[in-house]
């Protein structure tokens, strides 16, 4: 199993990505050494957390949330948006 999550970076900025193990993905972020992007926009907070069947879903589905605009995104978090 994988899942797509998002992080909120101290920044407030937000950071979708996918992984079969989020707590060490987590980890990872926050000591400097997951995506470039959130290296320096430490400490990260995984605000959302989906479950995908397997890698592919979760890439299609990380893909498509990277699509969203900053406040489709914001709303996904919030779970005020429809699929």
């Amino acid at each position: 199993m994988y899942f797509v999550y998002i992080l909120r970076c101290a920044d407030n900025s937000l950071y979708t990505g996918c992984t079969p193990n989020i707590e060490e993905r987590v980890k990872k972020h926050n000591a400097g050494k997951g995506a470039r992007y959130t290296r320096g926009r430490t400490p990260v907070e995984v605000v959302y957390i989906e479950e995908a069947a397997d890698r592919s879903a979760a890439l299609k589905r990380e893909y498509a949330i990277k699509r969203y605009s900053k406040q489709q995104k914001e709303r996904l978090v919030s779970g005020r948006m429809e699929e």
